[in-house]
């Protein structure tokens, strides 16, 4: 019984985990290089506005999709950006000094990556402030955080996970932590941006 129950676990970890690096995949696929985007947003005149936007996303390079997204369906860009990709480490907790790594990319915009513990709880209104005393320019008084709802979907390109896999994964992400919760946002200022990822 305990070799049965040991195998049920370490499948339904290996399920989670795959389908978890299949969606970053999918997602990497749909970035923009910097370049590109701002030049985008120079020559359509996209209108900038007041305060910080906090796009949370899972790719590690570029313009993340969820930035692309608001842009196409707002028309608008806050002021100063912040990308932050929050990587969670098979370690019960990470130094402070080990948690934070930011560079700015361009004019008003920063990318940063963040690790905790899998004991730790991310707080990211406090990495946050840990950012501005590290030189990072965003305006505290005023963040609105944009983060993705994926909704997991089968793919037909044949490079797709198995469907009970596709199924147990969507299954396991739909009663997953709700991110404002697990990342301690405030709920007043976060917009979610759903969108459809096929594995």
């Amino acid at each position: 019984m305990p070799l049965i129950l040991a195998s049920l676990v370490y499948s339904v970890m290996f399920i989670w985990y795959r389908g978890a690096a299949v969606v970053s995949v999918r997602l990497q696929d749909k970035v923009q290089p910097i370049g590109e985007f701002i030049a985008r947003i120079k020559s359509e005149h996209i209108p900038r506005v007041p305060g910080t936007a906090v796009f949370l996303t899972r790719t590690q390079r570029d313009v993340p999709p969820v930035m692309l997204w608001h842009v196409k369906h707002n028309r608008a860009l806050h002021e100063r950006l912040f990308v932050l990709t929050v990587n969670v480490q098979s370690i019960p907790w990470i130094k402070d000094s080990e948690r934070l790594t930011i560079e700015q990319i361009a004019p008003n915009f920063w990318r940063a990556s963040a690790r905790y513990g899998f004991m730790e709880h991310p707080d990211i209104p406090i990495l946050l402030q840990a950012a501005s005393g590290r030189g990072c320019a965003i305006d505290l008084s005023d963040v609105t955080y944009y983060v993705g709802h994926e909704t997991v979907v089968h793919g037909e390109d044949g490079k797709a996970l198995p469907r009970w896999q596709e199924a147990l994964f969507a299954l396991m992400e739909r009663n997953a932590a709700h991110v404002t919760d697990f990342f301690r946002l405030p709920s007043e200022s976060v917009v979610e941006i759903g969108r459809q990822i096929s594995i």
